[in-house]
C-alpha cells in the first residue's frame, strides 16, 4: 500500500554559504553520529512553513578542506534529524565555454576521481551495492530549475560534474583531459556525498555554482583564490534566493519518490542476515534501519 511522508529539506551549503536567510525558529544542534563528528552543528528551522535542516559543508568559517570532510557523518546527521530531501550547493569551475562564472548548473551526472575518502557506510560485515546510474533525483532537479527560472537566475539543466580530490586546483593537462571526457564542471566535494545520500535513501540534487573557467581557457588568467572568492560571494547571494524560492514548493506531503531514491536499499544488501555484523548494524541504525530491522 502506498503511503505519504512529510518532507524535511536538507540543505548542504558549499563554499561561501554558511547560513540560510529567512529561516525562522532557528536552532543550532550538535548531532552525534557513529561515524564521528559532522562538519558543524546543524541549523534547523522553517522556511516558508517547511521544516529545513542546514549544514555548512566546510563548517562555519571554512576550517575543513574537501579531503578532510567527514562525509559519512554529515549524511548520517541529516538523516538522524529526519531529512528526506537534500539540496547540495557546490562551488565549481567550468569546463565548458558556455558555462561562464556566475552561472548555475543543475547537475545530473558525476565522474568520481576522488581517492582519499571513505565512500560507503557499508563494508566488512554488511555488504551493499546501490545503483548510481542516475545519481540525482530528477524531481528535485525539476524544482531547482523552476526556482531558478522564477528568480531570473542563469541556470543550465543537466551536466556532468567531475569530482577531483584537491585541495589544489587542476593542472592544465588535467583540465583538458576532463574536457575531452565531456565533463561540464569540476569541483571537490559532491563525491562521495551523492553516493552516501543514495545509501541513506535520501533524495539528492546538486546545484553547482560556477566561479571560474578552471585553467583551460586561453582567454582567461589562471584561476586564483582571489578571483574565485569574488564570484563565490555573488553566487552565495543568488543561492540564498534559489533556496528561498525552491523550498516552499517541496513541503507538501508526498508519495514515495518515483525514482526510488527513498527505497534504494530494497535489494542492495547482499550479506545474509545471519552473517551480518551486529556492530556495523548498530552504526547503520539511521542510514539503513528501515531494511535491517524489517521483519
Amino acid at each position: 500500500m502506498s503511503h505519504t511522508l512529510q518532507p524535511v529539506i536538507g540543505i548542504i551549503g558549499g563554499s561561501g554559504l554558511y547560513d540560510i536567510e529567512g529561516l525562522e525558529n532557528k536552532t543550532w544542534t550538535k548531532v552525534e553520529t557513529p561515524w564521528g563528528e559532522p562538519s558543524d552543528e546543524l541549523l534547523s528551522g522553517t522556511l516558508g512553513g517547511v521544516r529545513c535542516v542546514f549544514l555548512p559543508r566546510h563548517g562555519r568559517g571554512h576550517p575543513i578542506s574537501p579531503s578532510h570532510l567527514n562525509y559519512r557523518a554529515n549524511i548520517d546527521a541529516l538523516k538522524r534529524l529526519g531529512v528526506t530531501d537534500v539540496l547540495s550547493l557546490s562551488a565549481v569551475g567550468s569546463l565548458h565555454e558556455g558555462l561562464e562564472p556566475g552561472r548555475f548548473v543543475i547537475v545530473d551526472q558525476f565522474v568520481d576521481r576522488s581517492f582519499a575518502r571513505e565512500k560507503s557506510f557499508f563494508g566488512e560485515g554488511i555488504v551493499a551495492h546501490v545503483s548510481m546510474a542516475h545519481p540525482v533525483c530528477s524531481r528535485l532537479g525539476d524544482a531547482a530549475e523552476a526556482a531558478a527560472r522564477a528568480e531570473g537566475l542563469a541556470a543550465a539543466r543537466g551536466g556532468i560534474y567531475l569530482v577531483m580530490e584537491g585541495p589544489q586546483f587542476s593542472t592544465k593537462a588535467e583540465s583538458e583531459l576532463y574536457r575531452s571526457w565531456g565533463c561540464h564542471v569540476i569541483g571537490m566535494t559532491n563525491m562521495p556525498e551523492a553516493k552516501l545520500a543514495r545509501e541513506a535513501e535520501l533524495c539528492y540534487a546538486t546545484v553547482a555554482m560556477v566561479t571560474d573557467f578552471d585553467c583551460w581557457h586561453p582567454d582567461h588568467d589562471h584561476v586564483t583564490v582571489e578571483a574565485v572568492v569574488q564570484v563565490l560571494l555573488g553566487n552565495a547571494e543568488k543561492a540564498k534566493r534559489l533556496v528561498a524560492a525552491m523550498v516552499p514548493g517541496l513541503g507538501a506531503p508526498r508519495a514515495p519518490c518515483p525514482q526510488g531514491c527513498d527505497h534504494a536499499l530494497d535489494n542492495a544488501i547482499i550479506t545474509a542476515p545471519a552473517m551480518r555484523s551486529p556492530e556495523l548494524a548498530r552504526k547503520l541504525d539511521a542510514v539503513a534501519g528501515r531494511v535491517l530491522n524489517a521483519g
